[in-house]
Order: structure tokens, then C-alpha cells, then sequence
């Protein structure tokens, strides 16, 4: 009985799992069928997932464009950089006599240490991974130069490469660094482990056209291995890249240079907050020239303020506002420049005292001459008698105040002309409680060069296809409206011409002998934001110039504003802009002082690059330039000041040869600027110690250059 009962139960059991097999296996059925006809299994897509799995996509980089001054000097460009690599798996090497990975750790690890500037040990440390097909070397095998790359190469050492990217490269360091703005390199990787690198404008030009300059990657999508290789034979999509367009700016390289050269002698002279100045063609409001002090360079990115002054930053203008006030009465037809109001100190209906500069006044005088001695008092008796707030808030919006102007920058602010109440209105007419930006005064400035017309100002000369070099966009003069007659132009020039050109007017600090320089002062008191009111410091100011040169044939508007100049100093813009328009005299051919034959030893400089070493030399030597050599080579390289800088008899100018074995330049006697933008041709960091000129540095003239040198320049003023 027993036996037949455990049968029973055996044939029990073997059904069950029958039943339970046969179960299972349609289970399986149904998931394959499913699989096969389902596109999406748990949220996953079966046939991406396959495609990622079986093919490969490789992005074909495309080149970001460079941007260049009107002149063609390079601003901002990129350049070759590298980053180490070390083939460490034997399964790399098929023949022994030709190693394709590291064979000898101990020996190549000492050779690497003795370019890179580190230890063997470091080196080793990555040398010695195990199980890995390659290896990188940290932060010492990134970033490499091609002079770098250069020297490892001719180590002939086996396993030993190099991946090429590319960095972006500010050859003239801080010039114009708030119009350039900066390029920011972000290295992402892909499924592969492969390193991309990607650079994104954060400022100025290089992030308002960042597409442009950006350009298109292409790609290369074919199948692939399990190794990650190519299947020959299968199909291959490819699309090229289109590299970024290049950018001409209308900024004027030796104009700028005047205006960088300007503020580098303010900082090294005076103190202040900040100093800022713009330039503008006064037929086309082509921008020549945009500089802040103080500025940053974009290779170094120590950047103090990320807001461009002249753009993005409004302030209250103070007096440069009255040349608006007056054209707003001009043109409503009210204006008598001979009719007198009584100066010093005007009481508003509300008991409110408002005084002009000097509170004792000039007693009874004109409206004209209160122009040139800047009165308040006169611009509130001209509002009191003529305007109202309707007509002044009305003209000063038809300038373009409280709207943007349009350049091409990113953050351009709009200011505020808002004003409602008496004190306000009297207020706002001489430049206080409203705020504008330099580049609108710049705009409404080119009304008074250009007959009435205003004009748009604006940045971009052209943008130029590099492979097909077709110019795809052209700048050009705009106009934005007619604002003014042309009586008013005169008799405003005529009033500006007095307030510089006339002994005892407010803007005779920046009289020029023999010079046609016309302008208007313009000193405001800066807002107390903790407490109301005006700070009333000495010091508390931002002093301004609006000025047209020459007045005769106008070639540049100027403004220019410096805030918290230590004691309230004038010095500090009077001398920085009368330095200037000497030098643009210069520039155009218009200085007085000037005879025939020294305008002869004044020349544009020439670019000597590839050219023969001793010629060039004797060819700038002949023009009555002292120039050093720097090597030993045969051919130029690198110059230093660039091509189509300004340059006169005497000045310094140094010729970079092809000499792999070069040595460090004397560098006294330069500017803290011209220093450094030289030492940075050589590659060479530099750390400044004080302001001004430079009085010593840390490693003599003559010394060798080697990887990662940086050099302490000592600096004085210069007196």
C-alpha cells in the first residue's frame, strides 16, 4: 500500500511540474513577443538603445571665430593647446621593435618631469595605474603650448601623445576687455569617455554674438564594434562643420591704444573708484574706443566688476546735461542767450535752496555765459521761464535718455529721465536725480557734429565668412532722427567752445593751445543710499566731459566720467583726456605743433612677422626707433608694440625671434601695460608691485625663459 501511495504521489509531483514548465515557458514566449513588437519596454526605448549600442557618433568640431580691430589687429582668437597622454597597455604594441605604449615607466617618467617642471614621483604616480588602456596626467598634462608639446616630441618617447584642442586667446591682454568681453572653455564627456571641450561667451562681444562666433559642429555617425572601431563596409553619415564667423569691431587699435595708455597713467597717478571712457566717430558713431579703468584681462578673467561702465551701469550725469537742457529751449524757440537772471542761489517755491558751484554767484549775467561757468541757477531760471517738465522729460526721451541705444553688447541699460515735482524738474535739468549711460550721451553728442541728426552708435564694422571671406553683415551710419536745427548746433558749439577755450570758465583745465577742443563740464554728487539725499565728501563725485574735437571739422566725440577722484581732484580727467587728444591730433594729422618733418618720424607701425631678423632691425633702427632683439633666430615671430600702433622716434620696440632658446627682455623704464603685454608675447606671468612704471623686476634681463616663469615688476609713478 505504501508503494502505491509514494507512485501516485511521484505522478503528482511530475505533473505539477509539467504544468509548471510549461507555464514558464509561455511566460518567456509572451516576453519575447513582446520585446519584439513593443518599441518602449519600462520606459526604455529598445531601438535607441540599440542604435546607441551599434553606432557611434564622433563631432566633428567647428572653429570659433575670431574678432579683430577695424585695423585687422587680432583681439581675441584661438590657439592650439594639448593635453598628455600615456598609452599604457602591451595589447597596444604589435611589433617590438616599434612601441606603441610606455615600455621604460622609470626613464620616461624622468624625461616628462624635466619639461613639465615637476617631480618623477608625480609622474609615476600615473604611469603606474594598473589595468588601464591609457592614462592622462592631471592638471600638469593639461593646457600644454605647442613649444611644450614641441620638446616632448623630440624625446621620442614611446606611448607618449597628445590630444589637440583649442583655448581662447586675448593677445593685447586688457585692452578693451569690457567691449571683448570673454570666452569660457566647459569640457563635457561623452559615453565613450572621450573629453569635448565647448566654449560659451559670458561678456561682452564674445557673448552677445555668441552663435556667430560659435559657428555649427558637424558629425560623423557610422557602426561600430565592440571595440568602439569602424565596420568596414557599413554605412557612414557625415555633415561638415561651419566654423564661426570672424568679427571686425570699428574699435581703432592706436585709438584705443591712447585711451588704454590714458588710463594705465591715471591708476599709476591718481586714486578713484573707477574712470571710464568712450570715443566715437563723430560723422559715422562708429564706437573707436570703450575702456574702464579699473579693467581685466580676459587670459586671466580677475575680473573685479562684471558690468561694462560705459553700457550697463547708469549714473547721474551732472552738468554734461545742461548742453540738452539749452538745445530743449533752443529748439522750442525760446531761448535769448543774452537775457540775465541773477546768479548764486535759487529759492523753489517750497523753501528748497538750490545753488550754483560757487553759492556767492557771478551776480547778474547771461544765460550764455552761465553755460560756460556751468550756473544751475541758470538752467532752473531757463526751465522757470521757458520749459516744463513735459517738454524737457519729452526732448530728453527724443535724444534717446531712458531707452536703449542698441549697440551691440549684452546688458545694455536704459537709465531714467523720471521727474515729476519742481525740485525734481530743476533738478534733472542740470544732470541730477535722472540717469544715463555713456553711450546714450554719446548718441545724443553725434547730434552736434552731424547738422541736428542723431545717429546710432554702433560697434560692428562687418562679420566676414572665413572660408569664402564674404562679408555677411556691413555696420553702417545710422540715423535715428533729426533732433535738433541746425542754428542750435552752432550756437550749443559756440557755448562749448567758450566753456573750454575762454580763461575762467569751468572747462579751462582742458584748453589745449593751438587746439580746436570744444566740450562741457559735468561734476555730480553721488546719492546717499543708506540716508537720502547727497554724500557731501570732496571726494563724492563722479566728474564727467562731454567734448567734440576738433570743432572746426569734428573727427571724434568724447566722454569720458570718473567717480570719487581722491579730493575731488580734476587733474586726474583733464589730464587724461588732453593726453588723448594730442595723440588723436596726431593720429589725423590735425596737431598744431606738428611741423612737416616731425610728422615724418611718426609712423603706423608695419608688422615684421616672417620677416628677415637683421633687416627689419635696421629698416625700424633707420626710422630712429631702439629696438632690442629678443634670441637669436633669423626670422621674426612676434612684435611688441603690434601692427598699426602708433609709434614716433625713440620708442621701444621689440622684435620676438624663432630661437627656441630665448631670454627675458629689460623691461624699465616701460609702463605697467606695455610691460606686461610684452612679457605676455613671451609667455612669461607677470605680478606687479605698486602702480606706474616700471623700476625693477625679479629676474634679470638675459635669463633664460623656461616654462611657467613669472616675473615681479616693481612700479613708481611717474611724475
Amino acid at each position: 500500500m505504501k508503494r502505491k501511495k509514494r507512485r501516485k504521489n511521484n505522478i503528482r509531483y511530475s505533473k505539477l511540474l509539467i504544468i509548471a514548465s510549461l507555464f514558464l515557458f509561455a511566460l518567456m514566449i509572451a516576453r519575447v513577443t513582446q520585446l519584439a513588437l513593443s518599441k518602449e519596454i519600462d520606459d526604455t526605448n529598445l531601438q535607441a538603445l540599440a542604435r546607441k549600442r551599434t553606432t557611434k557618433t564622433d563631432i566633428i568640431k567647428a572653429e570659433r571665430g575670431n574678432i579683430y580691430s577695424s585695423d585687422g589687429e587680432a583681439l581675441a582668437q584661438n590657439v592650439s593647446s594639448y593635453k598628455l597622454i600615456a598609452y599604457l597597455s602591451p595589447s597596444r604594441t604589435t611589433d617590438e621593435d616599434n612601441p606603441q605604449h610606455v615600455v621604460d615607466k622609470e626613464m620616461t617618467a624622468e624625461k616628462l618631469a624635466g619639461v613639465l617642471g615637476c617631480s618623477k614621483e608625480e609622474i609615476l604616480k600615473y604611469l603606474n595605474k594598473e589595468g588601464v588602456y591609457q592614462t592622462e596626467f592631471g592638471t600638469i598634462g593639461k593646457g600644454l603650448t605647442e613649444i611644450t608639446k614641441s620638446k616632448i616630441e623630440e624625446l621620442n618617447l614611446p606611448g607618449i601623445d597628445f590630444i589637440e584642442s583649442f583655448k581662447r586667446y586675448y593677445p593685447k591682454g586688457d585692452f578693451a576687455s569690457y567691449v571683448l568681453g570673454y570666452a569660457k572653455e566647459e569640457v563635457t564627456t561623452d559615453d565613450d569617455g572621450n573629453e569635448e571641450t565647448n566654449m560659451t561667451g559670458e561678456m561682452g562681444i564674445e557673448k552677445y554674438y555668441d552663435s556667430t562666433l560659435k559657428g555649427e559642429d558637424g558629425y560623423t555617425t557610422y557602426q561600430k564594434d565592440l571595440r568602439g572601431y569602424k565596420i568596414a563596409g557599413t554605412n557612414e553619415i557625415s555633415k561638415e562643420a561651419s566654423d564661426g564667423k570672424d568679427i571686425y569691431l570699428t574699435l581703432n587699435s592706436s585709438i584705443q591704444f591712447f585711451v588704454e595708455q590714458a588710463l594705465s597713467d591715471a591708476e599709476a597717478n591718481y586714486k578713484y573708484e573707477w574712470f571710464t571712457i568712450m570715443i566715437a566717430d563723430a560723422k559715422t558713431g562708429a564706437i573707436l574706443a570703450s575702456s574702464t579703468s579699473p579693467s581685466f584681462d580676459p587670459n586671466k578673467r580677475d575680473i573685479t566688476n562684471y558690468l561694462d561702465m560705459n553700457i550697463s551701469s547708469p549714473y547721474e550725469p551732472g552738468s554734461t546735461m545742461k548742453i540738452f537742457t539749452y538745445m530743449a529751449a533752443m529748439e522750442q524757440g525760446v531761448y535769448n542767450g543774452n537775457e540775465t537772471y541773477h546768479s548764486g542761489v535759487y529759492v523753489t517755491s517750497d523753501g528748497t535752496e538750490i545753488g550754483d558751484w560757487n553759492r556767492a554767484g557771478w551776480g547778474d549775467i547771461t544765460f550764455d555765459r552761465g553755460f560756460a561757468l556751468s550756473s544751475n541757477v541758470g538752467v532752473i531760471n531757463l526751465i522757470d521761464r521757458h520749459l516744463s517738465a513735459d517738454i524737457l522729460r519729452s526732448y530728453f526721451k527724443k535724444l534717446g535718455f531712458s531707452k536703449k541705444t542698441g549697440i551691440e553688447l549684452p546688458n545694455e541699460a536704459t537709465g531714467e529721465v523720471d521727474f515729476k515735482y519742481e525740485t525734481e524738474i530743476f533738478n534733472a535739468g542740470f544732470g541730477q536725480g535722472i540717469t544715463t549711460t555713456p553711450v546714450q550721451n554719446i548718441q545724443a553728442l553725434t547730434s552736434l557734429t552731424n547738422g541736428g541728426v542723431m545717429l546710432k552708435p554702433y560697434l560692428v564694422e562687418k562679420i566676414v565668412d572665413p572660408d569664402t571671406k564674404e562679408v555677411v553683415y556691413k555696420g553702417k551710419r545710422t540715423e535715428v532722427d533729426t533732433v535738433a536745427s541746425e542754428t542750435t548746433v552752432n550756437k550749443i558749439r559756440e557755448l562749448m567752445w567758450n566753456t573750454v577755450n575762454v580763461p575762467g570758465m569751468t572747462g579751462a583745465g582742458y584748453r589745449l593751445d593751438g587746439y580746436n577742443l570744444i566740450g562741457k563740464t559735468g561734476t555730480a554728487q553721488i546719492a546717499d543710499e543708506n540716508g537720502g539725499g547727497y554724500l557731501t565728501g570732496a571726494s563724492d563725485i563722479i566728474s564727467s566731459f562731454a567734448g567734440i574735437y576738433p570743432n572746426d571739422d569734428p573727427k571724434v566725440i568724447i566722454y569720458a566720467s570718473v567717480k570719487r577722484p581722491e579730493g575731488g581732484n580734476q587733474k586726474v580727467i583733464w589730464t587724461a583726456i588732453k593726453d588723448i587728444v594730442v595723440n588723436i591730433s596726431k593720429y589725423y594729422g590735425t596737431d598744431p605743433d606738428t611741423t612737416s618733418e616731425e610728422k615724418l618720424s611718426e609712423y603706423s607701425l608695419t608688422s615684421y612677422k616672417n620677416k628677415d631678423t637683421t633687416s627689419s632691425k635696421t629698416e625700424l633702427e633707420n626710422m630712429g626707433m631702439a629696438v632690442t632683439v629678443i634670441g637669436n633666430g633669423n626670422k621674426v615671430v612676434k612684435q611688441y608694440p603690434s601692427k598699426g600702433d602708433k609709434v614716433t622716434a625713440g620708442t621701444k620696440v621689440f622684435l620676438v625671434t624663432n630661437d627656441s632658446n630665448l631670454t627675458v627682455p629689460d623691461v624699465n623704464g616701460l609702463s605697467s601695460k606695455q610691460a606686461e603685454d610684452l612679457l605676455k608675447l613671451l609667455g612669461i606671468s607677470v605680478k606687479l608691485e605698486g602702480n606706474g612704471y616700471v623700476t625693477g623686476q625679479s629676474i634679470g634681463a638675459g635669463t633664460p625663459i623656461t616654462d611657467n616663469m613669472e616675473i615681479t615688476l616693481t612700479l613708481s609713478p611717474k611724475f
